[in-house]
């Protein structure tokens, strides 16, 4: 039965264990102080506290209560101790860790702990690649200015080196590339910053910073430099333009002119390589009938002396055909006075006459020839007969 219901609560008593006042002394809801006060008594009991002797009422005592709120306040510290000490390492990351202000150790990845005070943690991400752009109006070789826009791409190589060496590592980067930026582009004509020259400044912008990192000792190490499109600046922009449409023009100019020499050289060194071989094939047919004409005429010798009546009867016989077969007249002499000359008349060769030069004399044009030859040389040898008989 309810405790409140007529009847059902002979003794008089509340929920919380008290007897209940007349309705003429109920004031109000039970007493707070009660039950805050049960609760004291029972975490005295859990953390060694007791009642004081001869207290009125079983109230503890100040040093009960004190050792209470001391003991709970030492578990609430060692739970935020506990806490803030263990700490997780991801994969991506290391952890530095110093010990009294001096280095004590590098944490991998994993669940790790430390002990602050004495010990400061610092942690950072070791994988991953970071970006820094940097834009500048530099000084070229030639005295000339433009806009270099540079990004540096970089990360940490040594998390130790990157906490203890140096107090901010990102702004001596920064300050780094400034300078070797600088110094490139300072050792650089302006056509080679504003065109093809770019890969080259990039390369050697990278080495140089890197060896700046290396000498401060940052823990820095650079993985790539890219040097975008320069300009000139805005006030001087027309004039840059000005001056690449006359470099193309000339790149233009020098492509045509190689073209055009690549026809015509080639062309010209055949047609001496044509001369040359002309000359050497008439230089070796020269040689080749001389060579012939000596041997022949050795030859020829060799059988004069054998025969030479029948040796000069032939070269006469030779000869006078050679030349008989070029002439449309033949004029055969009898002796020294210029008597019994004989002057032949070839008409059909006077007819020929009217035809092409080049065309060959065949058929009766070609007996008529070698006729008249040997009629000569009859006459010839009749006259010398008449002769060796006188």
């Amino acid at each position: 039965m309810a405790w409140n219901e007529p009847g059902g609560n002979s003794n008089n008593q509340d929920p919380w264990g008290g007897k209940r006042r007349n309705n003429g002394d109920r004031k109000g809801p039970p007493d707070l102080d009660e039950a805050f006060r049960k609760l004291q008594e029972s975490l005295n009991g859990l953390f060694g506290g007791g009642k004081k002797r001869g207290d009125e009422g079983g109230r503890p005592g100040k040093s009960g209560g004190f050792g209470g709120l001391l003991g709970i306040g030492l578990v609430v510290l060692a739970a935020v101790w506990l806490y803030s000490a263990v700490y997780v390492v991801d994969e991506q990351e290391q952890a530095v860790v110093l010990r009294f202000g001096k280095y004590y150790e590098t944490v991998g990845p994993g669940l790790n702990i430390y002990f602050p005070p004495i010990d400061r943690k610092y942690m950072e991400n070791v994988t991953r690649e970071r970006a820094y752009t940097k834009q500048g109006q530099m000084l070229t070789e030639d005295e000339n200015i433009v806009e270099v826009p540079l990004t540096v791409q970089y990360k940490i190589s040594n998390l130790q080196d990157f906490v203890l060496n140096v107090d901010q590592p990102e702004i001596s980067l920064q300050h780094a590339t400034d300078s070797a930026l600088r110094h490139v582009v300072g050792s650089t004509a302006m056509d080679q910053v504003l065109t093809e020259g770019r890969e080259l400044m990039a390369s050697e912008i990278k080495e140089r910073l890197q060896r700046f990192l290396d000498t401060y000792r940052t823990g820095i190490t650079v993985t790539q430099v890219n040097v975008q499109s320069a300009a000139a600046p805005r006030e001087v922009q027309e004039a840059f333009d000005d001056v690449i449409r006359a470099r193309e023009d000339e790149q233009r100019s020098r492509n045509q002119a190689e073209t055009y020499a690549n026809g015509v050289v080639p062309e010209a060194r055949g047609q001496a390589q044509r001369i040359l071989e002309d000359a050497n094939g008439y230089r070796d047919e020269t040689v080749s009938r001389a060579k012939g004409e000596a041997d022949r005429f050795t030859k020829l010798v060799a059988e004069y002396r054998k025969a030479p009546e029948v040796t000069r009867q032939r070269l006469y016989l030779d000869t006078m055909q050679e030349i008989f077969s070029n002439t449309s007249k033949v004029l055969v002499t009898g002796n020294k006075d210029g008597q019994n000359n004989l002057l032949y008349l070839p008409l059909d060769k006077m007819i020929d006459s009217g035809r092409s030069p080049g065309a060959p004399v065949t058929g009766a044009a070609a007996s008529s020839n070698e006729v008249n030859a040997r009629a000569a040389a009859d006459l010839q040898q009749q006259q010398a007969r008449t002769r060796e008989s006188r």
